[in-house]
């Protein structure tokens, strides 16, 4: 039996929503041990005069405990 456990990060990107997916699970996998998968939990942008300046998501990642 294993037992998993989630945490939640926020990641940022300029160039878009997958590419911030993509950069906090790189990130969260450096720290995190046996890291299963991940869901998007919210989306936004940040504007700047108007503009989208950076698209940020929150990230629930789930990973296993060791024994």
């Amino acid at each position: 039996m294993s037992v998993a456990r989630v945490t939640e990060i926020t990641a940022t990107s300029k160039k878009g929503f997958d590419d911030a997916v993509r950069k906090g699970i790189e990130r969260a996998s450096k720290t995190l041990k046996n890291v299963e998968g991940a869901w998007v939990q919210d989306q936004k942008v940040i504007l700047e005069n108007g503009k989208i300046k950076k698209y940020m998501v929150s990230l629930k990642i789930t990973f296993v405990l060791n024994d």
